[in-house]
Formats: C-alpha cells, sequence, structure tokens
C-alpha cells in the first residue's frame, strides 16, 4: 500500500491545543463566508460549504455562528471582504511549505508570513515554487481498533468505493486518499457497509517527499510549522517533510 498518506501532516500530526477557542471558530467563519459567497447557501449544492459547516460542527462550532459566517458571506457584510491566497516557501533543509490563507490586506499578511519564515530559518518564495509537487486530495481515517474487518478487506472496500490508497500509519490509522470527484461517494459508501470514518477532509498530498533525520533541523521546521499555523489568516500548513516531522508536528 504505497501511498500519499503516509506523508499527511493534518489529521494524525501531534495533537496541540489551541490557547484560544475562539481563534479557531475565527478561522472556520473566516472558511464558511467565503465559501458561502463564492457558491451560495445551499449545501446540497456547494461542496466546499458544506465540507466546512462539517469541519464547524466537529469543532462544537455553535450553529448561530454558522448560520451568521453564512450570512455574512451572502450579504456582504463583515467578513465577506476575505479573500483566499496561497504562499509558498521553504522550511530549513529545503523543506516544500504551502499555506491556504484568508486576508482582508494581502500587504500586511504577506509582510507577516515573511517575517515568520525568516525567523524560524525558511524562506517565502514565489508563486508557483513548491505548489506543483502537491495534489488536492480527499483523505478519510478509519481507526483500526474500531473495526473488524482485516486490512484486506478494508483495502478491498475502499478500492471498490472508489478510493485510490488504503495506508496504515504508525498511530493505528487507516488513512484513505481520494480523487476529489469520489470523496464524497467513498465516505458514503464506506459508512453504508458499517465502517466508522474517524475524521474526513480535503487536502493537499505531496507527491514526493524529504527526509530529515537531524533533530535539531527537525525542530526547526516544527517551530515554523506551528508559528505559521498559528497566524490568524492561515486556514491550513501543508509540507513535504518525511513522517517524522509530521508525527510530531
Amino acid at each position: 500500500m504505497a501511498g500519499h498518506s503516509k506523508w499527511a501532516n493534518t489529521k494524525h500530526r501531534k495533537a496541540r491545543v489551541d490557547a484560544q477557542k475562539g481563534k479557531i471558530f475565527t478561522k472556520i467563519a473566516r472558511e464558511i463566508s467565503v465559501a458561502a459567497r463564492e457558491g451560495g447557501e445551499d449545501m446540497s449544492a456547494n461542496f466546499r460549504l458544506r465540507l466546512v459547516v462539517q469541519k464547524a460542527r466537529e469543532n462544537n462550532m455553535p450553529n448561530d455562528n454558522i448560520q451568521r459566517a453564512i450570512q455574512k458571506g451572502l450579504g456582504g457584510q463583515e467578513g465577506s471582504s476575505y479573500e483566499q491566497t496561497n504562499y509558498e516557501g521553504y522550511a530549513a533543509g529545503g523543506v516544500a511549505v504551502l499555506l491556504e490563507a484568508m486576508t482582508d490586506n494581502r500587504n500586511r499578511t504577506v509582510a507577516e508570513i515573511r517575517h515568520i519564515f525568516s525567523r524560524h530559518g525558511g524562506s517565502l518564495g514565489e508563486s508557483g515554487c513548491v505548489s506543483w509537487m502537491f495534489n488536492r486530495k480527499g483523505l478519510l481515517s478509519v481507526n483500526k481498533s474500531e473495526i473488524t474487518m482485516d486490512e484486506d478487506d478494508l483495502m478491498l472496500a475502499a478500492l471498490d468505493a472508489g478510493a485510490e490508497d488504503v495506508e496504515l500509519d504508525d498511530g493505528g490509522f487507516y488513512s484513505i486518499t481520494t480523487e476529489l470527484e469520489n470523496f464524497e461517494a467513498v465516505k458514503q459508501q464506506l459508512q453504508d457497509q458499517g465502517i466508522p470514518i474517524t475524521s474526513f477532509e480535503v487536502t493537499m498530498l505531496p507527491s514526493t517527499s524529504i527526509e530529515i533525520t537531524d533533530p535539531e533541523m527537525a525542530a526547526r521546521i516544527i517551530r515554523l510549522m506551528e508559528a505559521l499555523d498559528d497566524h490568524d489568516d492561515v486556514q491550513n500548513v501543508y509540507n513535504h517533510a518525511s513522517q517524522y516531522i509530521n508525527r510530531n508536528y
């Protein structure tokens, strides 16, 4: 099961508790507003909105907050001025870093992101310098301890449903990757078969990875990832470092 999911760094990285839950809600609310503004409020027709609302509920975001964010996006009120933008650069050791951000002031955000890269031994790059290394995929997680079927049966069920790959990580979770267009169908078919989905998301997975074995350099990379992730405008942070980095980030 050689696959892309071993390099994923979103669901199975080291758990980090955000100091303020409000920061999480703010980031999700921005994403909801932009998704509603661009695709409308009908979640059956707006895949992006449907997915981010599911994310909001996973994070126990109150329904009033969700509805308010949708209305902001639809009505051109506060919050709808945010636009999505990507930033690309390199961490120590040449590790490629891709950021997805939402900002109402590009000049301010790019200056702050550049400063974070510099402070942690990295560098902000030009548009396109690393994005070619990443592909947008669907990613589902299944806890091995919560299913009775063996690995081969899960693999067969996932592939029959349209999945691209299945891989078991060191933490005891199966990572199931899909093409974006098959994401919801795979999720639904696995659930219909009684397979519990621990988490699911649309993410960016790198096609290759770079091995970092120096503990000091690894620590610098992890600190950069965390600093970028903590920035108010940054929605997602991706890299193509080894599994060691992403287990500890």
